[in-house]
């Protein structure tokens, strides 16, 4: 019998001579989850995503005020018999489609915009924003915005739902606050494009409810939720692909290489470019399809249920979609201070 010859030691050196980051890249998608164009330039990842609290981040730096600047001398022209609130409630979709716009510019793939967090639960206004966001990009001249714009929106029955139809017109969608294996079970099931489990906010409320002050990476709550989720849409086919997101340490990341997809931050992306060290892959499409798992039917009235008895979901789904929403607030009073 020959035996297999152990590594030599060449193959070893080729991993040690080779980031996390770079490693990463080669069986993940790495995306910024950032509105700022100088990470984003640094780094190179392949897509972006943002949120209000980014955009609202971003939005208070010296370096963009050329930006909001813009935004306020196009609000004034278009708000023209309009409160200063309501003008700035127009110049937030403006700014959020200008930042997409540089975004686009800098990464070859997609971005993620984000609908309106207070609309999360009325499907009918979170599909009207859905399609005037990529009617605004399309007339700002991104014609493949179909192809490169990803509508983000709460995983709220209300909005799988809007994203159930926005797919069928071909606008692709981003589920995000994503915290229970109901909420991606229904988007699977709608046929979104992508969902983005939140890894370090599942991790956060573990830590508060249960008196620890930190888990291995093995066992990270997020972690585990993350991979669950990866191997159920692997094993039953789904088209929906998973985004790791909000991760807290580079250990969580390594637990997740692999996934479809994942965000991280630029302070992460940092460190995992400065860290030399062996990266095995972790999460493996061919090993998901063989595993036993069993199928879950989720409609209305089973995801409501389950929602009500996974008190994780239900705090992290509501402060999620109160944050987002007091971010959007926040951006829209910076614009109306501006307005005058």
């Amino acid at each position: 019998m020959v035996e297999n010859p152990a590594p030599d030691a060449k193959t070893a050196d080729k991993f040690h001579n080779q980031t996390l980051l770079e490693q990463l890249k080669q069986m993940t998608k790495v995306v910024a989850d950032t509105g700022d164009f100088n990470s984003l330039e640094k780094f190179r990842p392949v897509e972006a995503t943002t949120n209000p609290s980014l955009v609202q981040a971003a939005a208070t730096m010296p370096a963009y005020q050329e930006l909001i600047d813009g935004t306020i001398e196009w609000s004034k022209k278009q708000g023209v018999g309009k409160s200063a609130r309501e003008t700035a409630a127009v110049a937030l979709d403006h700014l959020t489609v200008e930042f997409g716009l540089r975004i686009l510019k800098i990464v070859p793939g997609r971005v993620s915009t984000e609908v309106d967090a207070r609309l999360s639960y009325d499907t009918e206004k979170t599909i009207a924003k859905g399609r005037s966001l990529i009617e605004k990009y399309e007339s700002a001249g991104q014609k493949d915005a179909k192809k490169r714009v990803l509508i983000k929106m709460a995983a709220t029955w209300e909005s799988i739902r809007a994203a159930e139809i926005l797919e069928r017109e071909g606008i692709h969608c981003n589920l995000t606050l994503l915290f229970g294996i109901h909420q991606a079970v229904a988007c699977a099931e709608a046929n979104v494009a992508l969902i983005s489990p939140f890894v370090g906010r599942i991790l956060d409320w573990h830590l508060k409810h249960e008196g620890k002050s930190s888990y291995a990476p093995a066992e990270d709550p997020g972690v585990r939720s993350v991979t669950e989720i990866y191997n159920y849409y692997k094993r039953f086919g789904y088209r929906t692909e998973v985004m790791g997101a909000s991760f807290r340490n580079i250990g969580e990341i390594t637990e997740l290489a692999g996934c479809d997809l994942l965000t991280i931050s630029p302070k992460l992306l940092k460190e995992l470019d400065e860290t030399k060290a062996e990266l095995p892959r972790k999460l493996d499409p061919e090993k998901a399809k063989s595993m036993s798992i069993e199928r879950i039917a989720v409609d209305e009235a089973r995801f409501r249920a389950m929602h009500e008895k996974d008190q994780m979901a239900k705090d992290k789904l509501a402060q999620g979609i109160e944050d987002f929403s007091k971010a959007v607030v926040a951006v829209e009073e910076l614009i109306a201070k501006k307005l005058g």
